[in-house]
């Protein structure tokens, strides 16, 4: 009975030891964390996009990851570009953004 609970212990703590490094990131994956708090940078960005008056009209793509937010899409004016770029680094937790959008 003893020999069980042993083992019973040794496999709950690999168990445990596979769930940490499963989770962990790596340079081509990014951990459950970076994944979720780059997907409410990308929400924050498009919901403050949207709210913009002069930039609700166009159609600009966020995507984000481990930080770098990227923008892309086509819009009529320079400072549209300049005013997306300027309110995606306004928000908290973006490291840098890669400007992609394409003015028409």
């Amino acid at each position: 009975m003893k020999k069980r609970y042993v083992f019973i212990r040794y496999v709950l703590v690999l168990m445990l030891i596979a769930t940490f490094v499963s989770c962990a990131s790596t340079s081509q994956q990014s951990s459950t964390g970076e994944y979720i708090d780059d997907s409410v940078i990308t929400t924050k960005v498009k919901s403050l996009l949207a709210a913009d008056d002069f930039l609700k009209s166009f159609d600009i793509g966020v995507e984000t990851y481990k930080g770098t937010v990227q923008l892309s899409g086509f819009v009529t004016s320079q400072a549209a570009v300049d005013k997306a770029v300027q309110i995606t680094r306004g928000v908290g937790g973006v490291k840098s953004v890669r400007n992609n959008l394409i003015v028409r």
